[in-house]
């Protein structure tokens, strides 16, 4: 379905960086991120001094993926009830306040494994709100066609964060304490809020009258399967994820124990995937400019069999780095385009349930492909399975060039 008229808001400047909103935004998202990464390291790494287990780190872990299932399809529906600035201000006030109570707790040495349960829980659970609220907000602010623009400058941002994020947070670690190093993230989400609160936001377009919960639900996911255009690199993403799972699932493992890699080794691999992703977000606009959406997102699939066709062959860690960074820079460029294609061609006051439904589908590829993979890797080689993904990226390949989404989108 594509966008109407109203949903375009021709006043926005035409340079993203005379944009004032989306700057606010995007620094917003920054500092975000930033502060994410300090809190994924610092919560696991507290709850292994504070038990020495693993499964209570599994379980940190758990809280952290819960919302994504359980939260999609009601996220959605309230992003597209509410005005989405004040989803934003209420989620990352929420954010704020889990973090204060951790910071608070670390300070009074009351922390316990319950209270990091429950705000660990409720920071996720925002933080899904508001990544719905900002994705559906973002065609309120910018033009249509700077949208996959907008994304890839936002989705750069993201990848660098999650590059160099660990390495400081590791660093604030080692030169401070968990306290000290969580309040640099409580400085993190107090500017975020601050920041929220000068971004303007227009007015969604009038939307039909709510006839209830339930009801707006199945509005959300009758509009996902009925718009083909999206509909179609949704289900791909599905199996993309399901075999990115199973890989990423084994890799560290078959780095480790296979071709006998060290741990600078493995920081390394991982660093070329960073980089690959970065590559990634800064061509995806001219690379659009190009080849049509439709087709670059198609193509994209070969990336990742090439990624995994270098995994089956690998005998060092830099073959490992190499093909990560070739699939994460395709991986980059097929989520920039697949977000935008879902901004452009979803009504605006469909966009959260749309985005909701959908992400929840995908992200339940996740565990199940890991738990896959460990299934097989503790009784068949880990090779054959690379070989098993790059049937499974092939096959979207040779489907998606069939399909009318190759075709038609521009």
């Amino acid at each position: 379905m594509a966008l109407r008229k109203e949903d375009i808001l021709p006043t926005t400047p035409k340079s993203l960086w005379r944009n004032r909103s989306f700057l606010l935004l995007w620094l917003s998202g920054f500092l975000g991120n930033f502060g994410f990464q300090i809190y994924s390291i610092v919560i696991p790494l507290l709850i292994y001094e504070m038990t020495q287990s693993p499964l209570a780190m599994s379980g940190m872990r758990i809280m952290e993926f819960l919302p994504n299932v359980l939260l999609g399809m009601v996220a959605g529906v309230i992003v597209d009830r509410m005005h989405r600035k004040k989803i934003m201000l209420i989620t990352v006030g929420l954010q704020w306040l889990a973090v204060t109570c951790i910071l608070f707790l670390l300070i009074t040495q009351m922390v316990a494994m319950w209270s990091l349960f429950l705000l660990g829980f409720l920071f996720s659970s925002s933080g899904y709100f508001k990544a719905n609220a900002t994705h559906s907000a973002l065609p309120q602010i910018v033009r249509r066609e700077q949208l996959t623009e907008a994304n890839s400058k936002m989705g750069f941002t993201d990848t660098l964060v999650r590059t160099i994020g660990p390495g400081v947070a590791g660093a604030l670690i080692a030169i401070s304490s968990f306290t000290g190093t969580l309040t640099v993230q409580f400085v993190c989400m107090t500017l975020v809020v601050l920041t929220v609160c000068f971004i303007h936001i227009s007015p969604a377009p009038p939307r039909p009258k709510s006839i209830g919960f339930i009801a707006d639900m199945k509005e959300g996911i009758h509009e996902l399967f009925q718009n083909k255009t999206l509909l179609t690199p949704t289900v791909a993403v599905i199996f993309q994820n399901f075999a990115s799972s199973m890989v990423m699932g084994v890799l560290i493992f078959f780095s480790v124990d296979q071709l006998g890699s060290s741990e600078a080794d493995v920081g390394l691999m991982i660093s070329l995937g960073g980089i690959g992703g970065l590559l990634g977000a800064l061509l995806v606009k001219r690379l659009s400019l190009r080849i049509s959406r439709g087709k670059l997102y198609t193509y994209t699939q070969l990336g990742e069999v090439m990624g995994y066709a270098i995994l089956l062959i690998a005998q060092a860690w830099w073959m490992i780095g190499i093909s990560l960074a070739i699939r994460t820079f395709a991986i980059t460029i097929s989520n920039i385009l697949y977000f935008s294609i879902r901004q452009e061609f979803t009504p605006n006051h469909l966009l959260g349930r749309v985005a909701g439904t959908s992400s929840m589908m995908m992200k339940l590829a996740t565990p199940l492909g890991l738990f896959a993979a460990g299934l097989w890797a503790e009784y068949f080689s880990i090779r054959v399975l690379f070989i098993f993904t790059i049937c499974i990226s092939i096959t979207i390949f040779c489907v998606l060039i069939r399909t009318t989404f190759y075709r038609v989108v521009k």
